[in-house]
């Protein structure tokens, strides 16, 4: 069996309706800075097609300090990465789509949620105002499904695994960053919901009917 963790990426897939294809280059640990290093940027940019979207969504991993592979200033190479990655794609005909970073399940002593973040959604939103693409707001959208979730509710979006749970997590696991199948199809959801707002065309392929209820299976706090 695989692990249970899950990208919004992955599941976004289950919403999408030919002739639409859904390509996930996705990958863990990635930061704008190594995704790049790494060759996957400039292998996403040979498989383009003209009129294919691309939806580029980082800062989890440009935040990491401790890490000279992976970390940038969110004022420096992550704006200037962004930018690049923005123009490359059009240059190759396709149609951008920046992104916020989702957020990190994080609850203070109070049972408060909070941001891990700083300044690369700012950013994020910033790069997409100066070059003109449409931004997915998924760091506001899943802020409201997490807090509003609260610090148990919550759990069941992330990767929490009891020991015995899962036979590839033997001594269990709690992840506060990777998704659940339940939290990556909700995430999807939220970023379907938010094609939809920006009235995006590929949007007629998408399998509208299955979003609502957004939170269901859920738990309360």
């Amino acid at each position: 069996l695989d692990r249970p963790e899950r990208g919004w990426g992955q599941a976004l897939r289950e919403l999408v309706r030919p002739p639409l294809k859904l390509d996930n280059r996705a990958l863990n640990g990635r930061s704008t800075k190594s995704f790049r290093d790494q060759g996957h940027w400039e292998a996403l940019l040979e498989s383009l097609s003209a009129g294919d979207w691309v939806v580029i969504q980082f800062g989890h991993n440009d935040g990491k300090v401790s890490d000279p592979a992976r970390f940038t200033e969110p004022d420096g190479d992550y704006r200037a990465n962004l930018q690049r990655f923005v123009r490359e794609v059009r240059a190759r005909v396709g149609r951008p789509v920046l992104a916020t970073p989702v957020v990190r399940r994080r609850f203070d002593e109070a049972g408060e949620f909070f941001d891990t973040h700083g300044d690369y959604p700012r950013v994020a939103r910033e790069v997409a105002a100066e070059e003109g693409v449409p931004l997915l707001e998924m760091e506001n959208a899943t802020r409201a499904l997490v807090r509003d979730a609260g610090p148990e509710g919550s759990r069941s979006l992330f990767l929490h695994v009891e020991p015995g749970e899962h036979l590839r997590l033997p001594d269990g696991l709690h992840d506060d960053t990777h998704f659940s199948e339940l939290g990556a199809r909700q995430v999807a959801a939220l970023a379907a919901r938010e094609m939809v707002r920006l009235r995006l065309p590929c949007v007629r392929h998408l399998d509208l009917e299955r979003l609502d209820p957004a939170a269901s299976g859920v738990p309360a706090q």
